[in-house]
């Protein structure tokens, strides 16, 4: 999976409270990371009315982990939209390289789209789809 050069991008140093008993960054964090990267690109993209309107919830994550990142070190994530939503869900990739350049996270995510004042999910507007189809 690479990302393509339109790919959102994000740097994120390991802190010390990210590190696990083996010395490196816990799995949990690696998805919290995910999160953060979606949520940063919903806001960058986003017009605010949407931002303001709508949120996201995660149905599936697929993760493979390639490799270790200890404190003090920054890894550079990207992600993107690579196909069509369907419904109120979409895939979005993610990926984080090292400071060695090498792949230590990839993922794929599944989200729903809720509306806020319904409480429910609701098919992804087409102009919000195209905005970060075509980012």
């Amino acid at each position: 999976m690479t990302p393509p050069e339109t790919s959102f991008a994000l740097a994120i140093t390991a802190q010390p409270d990210d590190i696990d008993e083996l010395g490196h960054v816990n799995n949990a964090v690696w998805v919290r990371w995910i999160q953060d990267m979606a949520t940063a690109h919903w806001n960058a993209i986003a017009p605010q009315e949407a931002i303001d309107r709508y949120i996201w919830v995660v149905t599936r994550h697929e993760i493979d982990y390639r490799g270790n990142v200890g404190a003090g070190e920054t890894v550079t994530g990207r992600t993107w939209i690579s196909e069509p939503p369907k419904g109120a869900r979409f895939w979005r990739n993610v990926s984080f390289t090292g400071p060695d350049d090498k792949i230590k996270v990839v993922a794929k995510t599944n989200w729903a789209i809720i509306d806020q004042a319904r409480g429910r999910a609701v098919r992804v507007p087409s102009d919000l789809a195209d905005l970060f189809l075509n980012d």
